[in-house]
């Protein structure tokens, strides 16, 4: 015989199931963490350009005004300078060493390529190249450093040694780019690099190219987009599994990619944009992938850079 729960005890029994009910539906969206904000506002008069995702929901950025880099938590949006501006220097693309917990930044038209430590914001060395164009971007693999110079046609290198160790000033290369690439006297050529299965990829902002490069030869391929595509205005690249992110900043933009196999081809998956007023895209420089999401900085290079300019950094989804 199936006995009857007593009327007081049944009403209990219910009101415990319904609390447990709601209990279970209130805490149902908190298993997966909520976003950060849609934007994250950088010191007025920052003028960034280049962004790097550095550990947990940490991204770094550059300052072209003096060389600063500010830290940032892209979950809270709460950030501090890590690396004071210094008058003279100036901070272009910006690179996180996981291996080392060093940060990698170039100076543009100075010819300098500085690495801070990340924990203490200190200086660990400073690398001089000569003649310059303007250093603009870099990668950091396993046995080097590869930067761009977009007035010439090499890549400026510095070897690194057993365990990441830096060299001297003296080891420091440069490595001749050949093969599909052409750059064009007086533009911006060559941009935004990253590293992709053993190769660097490698951005011609002016052609609207993709170049697949050789880090031992230099030998560029270009990368076969399709009909009706291009990267123009092309400058930061990042790079997710087989995921391309090619950064256009005039456009206000990213185009999304698909790896193919070899490197020999990528094709368009689409195109990110920014719906929020709020964090609107104005003139993105790199964007650093960062806990599921494409974080852009803006350099708002069609705004007067003062003092007071306001620059922000606007989350994007990680597809389109």
């Amino acid at each position: 015989m199936i006995r009857r729960p007593a009327p007081a005890l049944a009403r209990a029994i219910a009101a415990l199931l319904a609390v447990t009910a709601l209990l279970v539906v209130a805490a149902g969206p908190a298993v997966a963490a909520a976003p950060g904000p849609n934007r994250i506002d950088l010191p007025n008069g920052w003028s960034p350009e280049g962004i790097t995702a550095g550990p947990g929901s940490t991204v770094y950025v550059g300052s072209l005004a003096n060389g600063a880099i500010y830290q940032a938590d892209v979950r809270t949006g709460d950030g501090f300078i890590l690396v004071d501006g210094i008058a003279g220097k100036v901070g272009v693309g910006v690179e996180y060493d996981a291996d080392a917990n060093r940060i990698w930044v170039v100076g543009g038209p100075t010819g300098e390529v500085r690495v801070y430590d990340a924990s203490s914001g200190a200086l660990l060395e400073t690398y001089t190249f000569s003649p310059v164009g303007f250093l603009n971007d870099l990668v950091v693999t396993e046995d080097a450093v590869y930067v761009t110079d977009s007035g010439i046609q090499q890549l400026d290198v510095i070897p690194l040694g057993a365990g990441g160790a830096l060299p001297a000033q003296n080891a420091v290369t440069t490595l001749p780019l050949s093969g599909d690439i052409a750059f064009v006297p007086n533009q911006f050529n060559a941009n935004g690099i990253v590293e992709a299965r053993g190769w660097l990829i490698v951005v011609q902002s002016n052609t609207g190219q993709l170049f697949r490069v050789d880090p031992a030869t230099g030998g560029a391929t270009e990368i076969a987009l399709g009909d009706g595509v291009d990267v123009a205005f092309g400058d930061g690249l990042e790079v997710h599994g087989n995921t391309l992110y090619v950064v256009q900043n005039q456009l206000n933009r990213v185009e999304v990619f698909r790896l193919g196999s070899g490197l020999a081809s990528a094709s368009l998956q689409g195109i990110l944009t920014s719906s929020d007023p709020n964090a609107p895209l104005d003139v993105p420089t790199t964007a650093a992938f960062v806990t599921g999401s494409l974080y852009a900085v803006n350099a708002r290079f069609s705004t007067p850079p003062t003092p007071d300019t306001p620059y922000w950094i606007t989350r994007l989804p990680a597809r389109p």
